[in-house]
């Protein structure tokens, strides 16, 4: 069972068997995401990092909706009319700090479960995440582009990450909106799944990454975000040095554990489950 809510007013955190359920709480703005959620995230990820009720994290969002996206009256429109002209730096930097500097690169799993609307600046922290379920009926879409105006911040760079040129670019330039099904078949989730099996799915994979070894986990997941931008050789030495690494810090000994299950004992088979610490 969850063992208590916690943190602010624009965020909430629930534990849960090593599951930090992070949800956005601002329901009567679609949890769109002003100054106050972004400098709540930044206070939250450092904590959670630290926190050994967390070995994985969940993000998703309060009521209807995961995030509609920047909040335009108190992220822009207020800023842009702020007389302090260092304002503008200070919202940039919480709000890039958080959704992907940080949450891209964060050294535990991380799941997006999208429940609801996720438009504009919402795709940043969806992308950034390491994995995502949604709900099949979920609303996608980039509606930049009928407001006269591009996608902001990183939005356009998280899609070239994520999906197909043609399908980025299709919903970049008409600002059409798409389902939750759709997300699942261009890549930009894994799974979409109906509105009712959506918490039991997520966690589910949430279990089971949690049940892992961490270190290992941790050192496969910042191996394929570092390599995947380097040239062969380079990914070479740095996933060898990674491997070794993960061997020095990892105090359960899961290498040997594992090898001798597979080799002596017989006890493990390759895609039908993980070795054990028993």
């Amino acid at each position: 069972m969850p063992d208590g809510t916690a943190w602010g007013d624009t965020v909430l955190v629930e534990f849960d068997e090593g599951i930090a359920w992070v949800t956005l709480n601002r329901p009567e703005k679609r949890n769109a995401m002003n100054p106050a959620l972004n400098d709540e995230m930044v206070r939250t990820l450092d904590a959670l990092e630290a926190d050994p009720r967390c070995r994985v994290l969940v993000l998703t969002g309060a009521g209807e909706a995961w995030s509609a996206g920047m909040d335009l009256k108190e992220y822009f429109r207020d800023v842009d009319e702020s007389d302090d002209p260092s304002l503008q730096i200070r919202v940039r930097r919480a709000s890039a700090e958080w959704q992907w500097k940080r949450l891209a690169h964060w050294s535990k799993p991380t799941i997006a479960m999208v429940n609801g609307w996720c438009f504009g600046g919402a795709f940043t922290p969806l992308v950034a995440c390491d994995l995502a379920i949604t709900d099949e009926d979920a609303r996608y879409g980039l509606s930049e582009i009928n407001w006269g105006i591009p996608p902001g911040g990183v939005v356009t760079r998280a899609l070239a990450a994520t999906v197909s040129q043609r399908d980025a670019l299709y919903y970049i330039m008409t600002g059409e909106t798409f389902d939750g099904r759709r997300a699942a078949e261009m890549r930009l989730v894994n799974e979409a799944v109906p509105a009712d099996r959506l918490r039991g799915r997520t966690r589910e994979l949430a279990l089971k990454l949690a049940s892992m070894n961490s270190v290992v986990l941790r050192a496969a997941k910042t191996g394929y975000k570092v390599a995947r931008d380097m040239p062969w050789e380079q990914a070479e030495d740095y996933l060898y040095a990674k491997l070794d690494q993960s061997q020095f810090l990892d105090a359960a000994g899961g290498r040997e554990k594992g090898m001798a299950q597979f080799l002596d004992e017989k006890s493990y088979r390759p895609g039908l489950s993980a070795y054990t610490d028993d």
